[in-house]
């Protein structure tokens, strides 16, 4: 009897195709997906697109199916007769799989670590004893493991953390960071398919999008992809490190590597994309603290997110230590960014809505910390992080929003919650200026919206935070604040509306 070996649309790359040349291939399209969730117009185009040059890579080979859900379309595809499929990267997805009897899942692809060796792992199988599941420790674990970025038995450069250079605020003046561009694809004939089907669901109503779909802005192949990660090294790795935390207002994109949605589609391989960094290094052509923080972001903390996700198991996601519970607002849901006065938070904005994308600070330092700021429902924040990034897919969400961002677990993840003031963005970007409020003023009409939640955030969890070794000097700066019921006052009097 021939097996079908069936497709996600996230395993795309040919890591995920590892039975024999002529075994037969199945692809679902299901609408349902689109149904239950408000996407970013961008991110469905992309999704969409990237499956679709898949099966015309695949030719005969592959059953593509339009279904209204997975399971219809594979009894459409196959009936019951017997499937592989590599383990999926979404509870959801699993439990549809381990439903499905002629069904036999393999293990799981595009990652660098298995699940049973992280498990092992974490479990203080390698002598951590459980007691510090921190990603800084798994990294150099991976390091060691795969021989990455190592000299013998130590690590490349003498040092496993390259964050003290990797940390610098935007070259004073700079409007840009002058970097060469990165890779663009150019749209085809599939693309424009894509957006005539993306248009004719959205008339009939059947579905609805958030933010703008302007000209594909990332590869949606793997010839794209690698074109991509080529650029990247060959191009802009050298200057990556430095600023890979900084903002400008005119350079969205700096020297970041726009991977994250080739990786996640599985259009690249991690492994490859390390190796190749490396390389790079070991041929003089980029410096091992560019070298080193690329490789963290790939090897270290994705890899940690990916596995903390099936670690923590499925009720992670329902973390609310902070007792948070505030909706997220109108303005933030529809990416209203011409709405926001706060320049820093509207530029972030901004580039959600014309893009579906931005890098890991704005992420975190805007668009998190004032969520977490305001109080708004962990879950919901998920949520919407998931749906309107190109790159956003539950397992990454859950732990990064969830654990990082919202500092919903209480600290299993990180060891303290990621917000600031407005002299931190004034310190590592240029957003500030020109702008309605001043980072250093905490009540009054210029006050700045980061400021007075950063100090109303601590003083809602003052109880909890104190407790926190990371936390008690922020926390005692209240007690240093002459005008905290002022700025209290201030914090209560601006609402749920855009800063």
């Amino acid at each position: 009897m021939t097996i079908t070996h069936w497709l996600f649309g996230d395993q795309l790359g040919p890591h995920f195709l590892t039975a024999g040349a002529d075994t037969p291939v199945v692809m679902i399209e299901a609408r349902s997906v689109f149904r239950r969730r408000r996407f970013h117009r961008a991110k469905a185009h992309l999704v969409l697109s990237a499956m679709r040059h898949r099966a015309a890579e695949l030719g005969d080979r592959v059953r593509y199916v339009h279904a209204e859900t997975y399971r219809e379309g594979l009894r459409e595809a196959v009936g019951d007769g017997p499937v592989t499929v590599h383990h999926p990267t979404s509870y959801a997805a699993l439990r549809l799989v381990r439903s499905l009897d002629s069904v036999t899942m393999l293990p799981a692809r595009g990652f660098l670590v298995a699940h049973d060796d992280f498990r092992a792992w974490a479990d203080g199988a390698d002598g951590h004893g459980g007691q510090r599941l921190r990603q800084e420790d798994f990294y150099r674990w991976v390091r060691r493991s795969h021989d990455l970025l190592m000299d013998g038995d130590g690590p490349a450069g003498d040092r496993w953390n390259h964050d003290h250079d990797n940390r610098e605020p935007p070259p004073k003046g700079a409007r840009t960071l002058g970097a060469p561009p990165p890779y663009r694809p150019r749209e085809d004939e599939i693309d424009e398919e894509v957006r005539h089907d993306l248009d004719r669901w959205e008339r009939e109503g059947s579905v609805a999008f958030v933010g703008r779909d302007g000209p594909r802005r990332f590869p949606a192949s793997r010839r794209e992809a690698l074109a991509a990660l080529r650029r990247f090294v060959e191009h802009r790795l050298a200057g990556f490190g430095p600023y890979e935390d900084a903002m400008l207002a005119q350079d969205p994109v700096m020297s970041h590597s726009l991977l994250s949605s080739s990786l996640n589609l599985g259009l690249l391989d991690p492994a490859e994309c390390v190796e190749r960094a490396e390389d790079s290094w070991r041929a003089g052509r980029a410096p091992v603290n560019s070298v080193e923080g690329f490789v963290r972001q790939v090897a270290g903390w994705r890899e940690y997110v990916w596995q903390l996700y099936w670690y923590f198991g499925e009720d992670y996601r329902h973390h609310n230590t902070l007792r948070h519970h505030e909706p997220l607002p109108h303005w933030f849901l529809e990416l209203d960014a011409d709405a926001v006065r706060a320049r820093c938070l509207a530029s972030a904005l901004a580039q959600v809505r014309d893009t579906g994308w931005t890098h890991h600070t704005p992420r975190l330092m805007l668009l998190g910390s004032h969520a977490l700021q305001r109080g708004w429902d962990p879950g919901a924040v998920t949520d919407w992080f998931h749906r309107c990034f190109v790159d956003g897919y539950d397992w990454v969400m859950v732990p990064n929003v969830v654990g990082m961002s919202q500092y919903a677990d209480g600290g299993r993840m990180t060891t303290k919650p990621y917000t600031s003031g407005g002299s931190y963005v004034n310190r590592m970007s240029d957003l500030c200026g020109g702008c309605a409020y001043r980072p250093g003023e905490r009540v009054g009409e210029r006050a700045c919206p980061y400021t007075v939640g950063y100090w109303a955030f601590l003083h809602r969890h003052r109880a909890r935070l104190e407790r926190n070794p990371r936390m008690v000097q922020p926390v005692r700066g209240l007690d240093r604040l002459a005008d905290l019921e002022e700025v209290l006052q201030q914090e209560r009097q601006r609402g749920d509306g855009p800063p």
